[in-house]
């Protein structure tokens, strides 16, 4: 019993960030495309942006409904803590969702788009706002007692290393984005999102040195897990690797590659997954609750393994089988008819 009380946490610890970093990469070129929307210098170029993602954007955002649900399960008190301590984030990024969704439905059969164009990008970068100050106010860790419950503020979630997190966050998205596109799309448009991407790689670059920087310097648990051996030694090639990954992506732009630009911001992402995993490993509220302490009962979660286990290779298999189905270049943006 006690090995499986010190093993379940980490099994369940790892699928959830496996479902986080699923939907931060599916969902996240999403909220890039439509913040880019915004940008966008007619209708019709704007209606080949979101034709990209109408066959696609529903299935993304399971990846985020199946996270909210493990860990309600599988860390209750994680749960709870979490959603008491981020409650206007979370609440900010759910009614962007509720925008974007309408505006995606409503903009087509509208004979007045501009409102819903204004609202599809504007849901965007509202619910990519939410989750990096969510992100940030995580990393900067959330007040609780000796039982892990929450006893800050309601504005806890907002100071400047918040702020800094969540701009770097829609940089990061409007990168994926745009190179998700430099994907799907030809001709002018092509040629304007190697452009969009090559000018967010470089600000999500910044970003990320600037967070990389001062995140030692005012955390002083994170400092000292930063530089403990033998993850020194780790943490010292991440950046490394991520500055080579960002200079491969912005080679690949330069030659005017059409895949390869996505495949090396996928990988820019993960990197960045790994190094937050190192850090936070093995709390689930940093610093103050671990998984082991946070976690429900065994029997709970070895049902939940077995239930999740039949559920991942289905959701996989339906999310690369509508890429398959739905491949090539976008040509036409009358999505709704």
């Amino acid at each position: 019993m006690e090995t499986l009380e010190y093993f379940l946490p980490q099994v369940w610890f790892a699928i959830l960030a496996l479902f986080l970093f699923l939907y931060v990469m599916l969902d996240g070129f999403d909220l890039g495309v439509g913040i880019l929307s915004l940008t966008s210098s007619d209708e019709e170029r704007r209606g080949l942006l979101m034709t990209s993602l109408s066959n696609i954007w529903d299935a993304n955002e399971t990846w985020l409904v199946l996270m909210g649900g493990g860990l309600f399960g599988a860390f209750p008190l994680a749960y709870a803590t979490i959603l008491s301590a981020l409650y206007i984030p979370i609440l900010t990024m759910v009614f962007g969702f509720i925008f974007r969704g309408v505006a995606f439905e409503f903009r087509e059969l509208s004979n007045r788009k501009f409102f819903w164009n204004i609202a599809f990008g504007a849901g965007s970068f509202t619910a990519a706002l939410g989750q990096g100050f969510a992100l940030g106010s995580v990393l900067k860790g959330i007040k609780v007692d000796e039982t892990g419950h929450f006893i800050g503020s309601t504005w806890d979630w907002l100071s400047w290393q918040s702020v800094l997190v969540a701009l770097t966050l829609i940089q990061g998205y409007v990168l994926i984005g745009s190179t998700y596109l430099v994907w799907k799309t030809e001709g002018a448009l092509q040629e304007t999102h190697y452009k969009t991407a090559k000018l967010a790689a470089w600000t999500t670059l910044i970003g990320a040195v600037l967070i990389t920087i001062t995140t030692p310097i005012f955390y002083v648990s994170v400092r000292s897990r930063l530089f403990d051996r033998p993850l020194v030694y780790v943490f010292a090639v991440i950046p490394l690797v991520g500055v080579w990954l960002i200079w491969q992506l912005l080679q690949s732009l330069n030659r005017k590659e059409e895949r390869a630009p996505f495949v090396w911001t996928i990988l820019l992402f993960l990197l960045t997954f790994i190094g937050l995993a190192l850090v936070v490993f093995p709390y689930i509220i940093p610093t103050r609750i671990t998984i082991y302490e946070a976690a429900a009962d065994p029997s709970s979660l070895v049902v939940m393994i077995i239930f999740i286990g039949f559920l991942i290779p289905v959701m996989l298999f339906y999310n690369l089988y509508q890429y398959v189905v739905f491949r090539g270049k976008v040509t036409d943006g009358s999505y709704g008819e």
